[in-house]
């Protein structure tokens, strides 16, 4: 029999087509990228359905980034042009059918791309491959579930297992999934904040006593002065251009510290206002810092100097004494430490003219209120936490803690990564919180920490990790140093995947592996009780629900509670109070817990329900109250340790183009950098080009430069002429993990230095694009 898939246009990289970068974001090109694919893939009336509900106070909340909603009243139309990607990634009608897994071999999937995979439709049966197989084949739930948890009860020791989070897992799916773990008697909780912001929760854990953003959603359209550094919200959080614009009305300045100069730090054409539509929109950055890599802990700390040095001059006139006496610790330190920085130093390390500096510091001091914001260009350098704790350091100096339009935010990139974390996704959870766990549930929860995503990889190439459970993600991808990764991955003695779509991770498997498909949050979730809603936490702390509008794209689809609760009830039984099969039914009981054990979270089914959700308890943001060991903030002394970069080498970062979110790839262009056809690319500085002997179109071997020896490869990308940073370089994420080293990361948080990289470049050889040397993996098996 016949069977239509498909029709997949691959990108041929030798026909890339390369044009000029914009200056601007969103407009009506937004539109019609919105809308173009939606149309297409789910037809008018879908379209509407899922579009319309998507981030409304009663529909479902965006999958893509955790940028929040609106406190008051909301747009019709409140997406970007990424989320109604994300949505209409998911809601396809398109599906896998039985036959496809006879029709391809494991082994023709791994040599797909991840565009390809996708577009294969939503996974709508679980399949298995046997030890031995090449193919994964259908089987029933009762089945899968069956093999998944005589496989967990036949290891020798629980921490033989790893149970993997991805950030698009609903509160109520995290809770449960943490309680399962804990239950089998491990904290192996490695999630994907591991890989992002976990540099982020590491520093303001330590110096303000929480480990996110201090600031609400109105807090951004009224502050004085916003600093959005290492970010690029046009692509990564396309939503919050409509509060920078908002920001801009009131009277705000924005100040852009970036490498790359891209079109969303520098004008905004708001699609839904006249001027966004037929004229030049709003321009945003006031002033933009073109950073060299890695050099933000300088800036920060030349800035904080002139704070400081401000203060000298006119004393009891730039800094908050009020503030500093009654909740800071380490003024004293930080004044010595900062007392001695190099001016010729900090402007080799930034890349920066001391004028510019300068310049931020005047509008840092004269503004009345900051609220300083940062993503992965920060969190992923060398000297992540460091850099961070500088960031802390510079608000602590003028107050910018616990008033209107002031603090410090972590921009969240996965839509619930925050909530995860707040429902016990981690693996190394306060002792308090465990306590109450098992009081709760009746049992002793292990209190050894788990293993990271880093570790997680380090414990399956070591064979210390067997059996991988992902709930959601793709973690193949995700992950760094995809040969060892993968090589790792390949030990495992059964890969299980929770997903809706196909990815690498189903296809990089060890002896046993599962697919276990899953609803999406479009769609509408009925269990025995009724109608179901999960909830979500966004990047300022506000939790609310979310409920599908659509039909599921297949009868037979469970939720990812459903699993969780089936795979629980398998292994456990009645080891711990659980009612499992009572937590699948009615979803309210699964929040009654919640009420009982996460910290703020108490009536939570009351308060789920109202409206607007609530909002989560702050200390600094509501009190100026800090749970640090001291009860106060904490300046802290943070060793400026540039990147040593030989003149023959680039510092490389990794990154998304504007037709991806996270590792899922809509297609092939990145249409603000000027991109077309293609993704190996490689963004050069002219100046740069020149001086290492190449020129705009070359193909080049970039290869990776880390403490272990190894070369890795990225063959035959493109060279394409850019205007980043002098001696920066860009490759797309996640092609370029190839060369971000796995024993190599950012200390205090063994996050990998995705945006800290050495390399050297040089003429392309013959290979095939996107070839690495290291040793490959073995086959399946």
């Amino acid at each position: 029999m016949t069977r239509h898939e498909p029709h997949v246009e691959e990108a041929d990289e030798n026909n890339l087509d390369v044009g000029k970068p914009k200056d601007w974001a969103a407009g009506l090109p937004g539109v019609y990228h919105s809308m173009q694919p939606a149309l297409k893939h789910m037809g008018i009336e879908r379209s509407a359905r899922t579009l319309l509900a998507m981030n409304q106070k009663q529909g479902f909340d965006c999958m893509s980034c955790a940028w929040p909603d609106p406190s008051g009243h909301r747009s019709t139309f409140e997406y970007c042009e990424n989320g109604a990607k994300a949505v209409t990634w998911e809601a396809t009608p398109v599906t896998v059918s039985s036959e496809f897994w006879a029709e391809h071999p494991i082994s023709e999937l791994r040599g797909r791309s991840e565009y390809w995979l996708g577009m294969q439709g939503r996974l709508t049966e679980p399949v298995y491959k046997a030890a031995g197989s090449q193919h994964y084949r259908p089987v029933d739930w009762d089945t899968a579930i069956e093999i998944v948890a005589e496989k967990l009860k036949s290891l020798a020791s629980p921490d033989e297992a790893a149970f993997y989070t991805s950030g698009r897992a609903s509160n109520e799916a995290a809770f449960l999934y943490q309680l399962f773990v804990r239950g089998y008697g491990t904290n192996n909780l490695p999630d994907c904040s591991n890989m992002c912001h976990e540099s982020s929760g590491v520093a303001m854990g330590e110096t303000l006593g929480v480990g996110k953003a201090t600031v609400s959603y109105d807090d951004f359209l009224t502050t004085d002065l916003l600093i959005v550094m290492g970010q690029n919200p046009g692509t990564n959080h396309p939503r919050m251009l409509t509060a920078m614009e908002q920001q801009k009305e009131n009277g705000g300045q924005i100040v852009a510290i970036n490498p790359l100069p891209e079109a969303g730090l520098r004008r905004f054409k708001n699609p839904q206002k006249p001027r966004g539509v037929v004229g030049r929109g709003t321009d945003l950055a006031d002033q933009f810092l073109q950073i060299r890599a890695g050099g933000d802990m300088a800036l920060l700390q030349a800035v904080s100097k002139r704070v400081l040095d401000a203060e000298d001059r006119n004393p009891g006139g730039v800094l908050d004494h009020e503030f500093i006496t009654e909740h800071c610790d380490g003024l004293a330190e930080l004044r010595e430490h900062l007392s001695h920085l190099d001016e010729p130093s900090i402007r080799e390390a930034t890349g920066l003219r001391s004028e510019e500096i300068d310049e931020l510091a005047e509008r840092y001091i004269t503004a009345d209120s900051v609220i300083l914001c940062w993503a992965m260009g920060v969190t992923q350098q060398r000297n992540g936490v460091g850099t961070i704790k500088e960031i802390i350091n510079l608000l602590l100096l003028r107050g910018n803690f616990g008033r209107p339009g002031a603090g410090a935010a972590p921009i969240r990139g996965h839509s619930n990564v925050q909530g995860d974390r707040t429902m016990g996704i981690w693996e190394q959870m306060p002792a308090s919180f465990l306590d109450t766990l098992g009081e709760e549930f009746s049992f002793d929860p292990p209190r050894e920490h788990g293993v990271d995503s880093v570790d997680a990889v380090r414990g399956m190439r070591d064979g210390a990790i067997r059996f991988f459970l992902s709930l959601g993600g793709n973690f193949a991808s995700a992950m760094s140093d995809t040969g060892a990764t993968e090589a790792a991955m390949e030990h495992l003695e059964m890969n299980v995947q929770i997903s809706t779509k196909l990815n690498r991770s189903h296809t990089v498997v060890g002896q046993e592996a599962l697919i276990l498909p899953t609803l999406g949050r479009t769609e509408i979730d009925v269990q025995a009780s009724g109608p179901q809603f999960v909830s979500v936490e966004d990047t300022v702390s506000a939790v609310h629900s979310s409920q599908g509008r659509v039909d599921p794209v297949a009868p037979n689809l469970l939720s990812e509670i459903a699993i969780i609760s089936r795979i629980a009830h398998a292994v456990l039984g009645r080891r711990i109070a659980a009612d499992w099969q009572g937590f699948e039914e009615n979803y309210d009981l699964i929040r009654d817990h919640i009420s009982h054990v996460v910290p703020g979270c108490g009536d939570y089914n009351r308060r789920i329900r109202e409206k607007d959700g609530f909002l989560l308890a702050n200390g600094p943001r509501d009190s100026r109250t800090f749970n640090t060991a001291t009860g106060r903030a904490r300046m802290t002394v943070n060793q400026l340790d540039p990147m040593n970069c030989p003149p023959d080498r680039l510092i490389l970062q990794t990154m998304r183009s504007h037709d991806q979110f996270n590792t899922t790839i809509y297609g092939y262009n990145d249409r603000y950098r000027g991109i077309k056809k293609g993704r190996h690319v490689l963004f050069v500085n002219p100046e740069d080009l020149a001086r290492l002997g190449f020129s705009d179109g070359d193909l080049v071997d970039v290869h990776g430069e880390s403490a272990d020896g190894k070369d890795r490869v990225l063959r035959s990308f493109r060279a394409v002429s850019y205007p980043s940073a002098q001696g920066c370089a860009a490759v797309y994420y996640p092609e370029g993990n190839v060369l971000v080293p796995l024993d190599e990361t950012v200390q205090g948080s063994n996050t990998p230095i995705s945006k800290g990289v050495i390399i050297r470049l040089e003429h392309a050889a013959a290979a095939p694009v996107g070839d690495s040397s290291q040793e490959k993996a073995p086959a399946a098996r």
